[in-house]
């Protein structure tokens, strides 16, 4: 296949090319840029030299048409304007920069404040959570790939809540997310003065993922619900940790809960189900494509602590893109993507 990234000077955009230089079906990869058009990748990325000396390419309908698949990796604001010649005659497309995750227009505007992409456009999106969304995925030419504190919350609740195993009304999530979660973009909240040895709360009950996530607990789950949604940042590069509190459905136990995951997940090889508190932790799945889940009941309480890890660049953004792709080209899910995550 012939692949293209848009934003591949971005974190995200240089997982992409790690894990697409190792896949099998890959045999091309072209970077495109807005601004420094015949510039060599690798003069700015000293790790890829002699991998990717190659020139940054300008960004035209006609070189983007001969691609097979095009993956964006821009901030929010970008694709609502550079993909809608491209959906439906081009190669087919995968964005991770939130644009066309909401539905509602409206919406998108209130909790991103830009301005949102045309509406029959954003309709034409699938929601890449690959997972939940198999079928549709493999059918779809437009992957709009879900946000990354999404995409480690939703795994591990919606088999709870589509099982009636939690009540989906009373939902608290406390997540933390490492410093590329921000982009490489410098600004004061992540400058390491301000990061190192620091600890902080941002977007308090304002973070645009809280749509995103409700949206899905419905699209999957058919609930309807409003949750309680909080985004620590953790003087750490890589890595969230998400973890739910939920009042358990009355005579559920612990067992049952993480059987219903385990049953779930059991043909998804980038689910790991850890019965084991001690297991669990953001370098357990760093650098990989996996997404581990923990949960446990409080009996005293009868409320389940569901806990979730997942690489923010990887199975959060790049990695989750790429199984995507896999399956809108009927590959095998792991293709390029079976990795060990690095630990240490």
């Amino acid at each position: 296949m012939k692949v293209g990234i848009i934003g591949a000077t971005g974190y995200g955009g240089l997982e992409l090319i790690r894990f697409l230089h190792h896949h099998p079906e890959v045999k091309n990869i072209e970077l495109f840029t807005s601004s420094d058009e015949g510039a060599i990748f690798s003069s700015k990325f000293g790790h890829l030299v002699t991998i990717h000396d190659t020139p940054l390419q300008k960004i035209t309908i006609d070189s983007l048409a001969g691609l097979d698949v095009l993956f964006t990796s821009t901030p929010s604001g970008v694709t609502s304007s550079l993909l809608p010649p491209l959906v439906g005659v081009g190669p087919k497309l995968i964005d991770l920069s939130g644009d066309y995750r909401l539905k509602d227009v409206g919406v998108f505007e209130k909790w991103y404040n830009k301005q949102p992409a045309p509406k029959h456009i954003v309709e034409q999106s699938v929601y890449g959570l690959t997972e939940w969304n198999e079928k549709n995925i493999q059918s779809s030419h437009f992957i709009a790939n879900p946000g990354c504190y999404p995409t480690a919350v939703l795994l591990s609740i919606l088999p709870l809540i589509k099982a009636g195993l939690i009540d989906p009304h009373y939902l608290v999530i406390d997540a933390k997310s490492g410093v590329s979660g921000a982009g490489n973009k410098l600004s004061q909240t992540t400058h390491y003065s301000e990061t190192n040895e620091n600890f902080s709360i941002y977007k308090v009950n304002e973070h645009q993922h809280i749509p995103e996530i409700e949206q899905a607990i419905e699209l999957f789950a058919n609930v309807k619900t409003k949750i309680t949604f909080n985004t620590h940042l953790v003087p750490m590069t890589r890595g969230i940790l998400a973890t739910t509190y939920a009042p358990v459905t009355e005579g559920v136990s612990n067992e049952q809960l993480t059987e219903c995951l385990m049953e779930t997940y059991k043909e998804h090889p980038f689910v790991r189900i850890v019965t084991s508190v001690s297991l669990m932790g953001t370098n357990r799945v760093k650098g990989s494509n996996y997404c581990d889940i923990f949960v446990k009941v409080d009996e005293r309480t009868n409320r389940a602590t569901i806990v979730s890890v997942i690489d923010n660049l990887v199975k959060g953004a790049a990695g989750q893109a790429i199984q995507n792709m896999n399956v809108q080209f009927s590959l095998p899910q792991t293709l390029g993507l079976d990795v060990i995550p690095l630990f240490i």
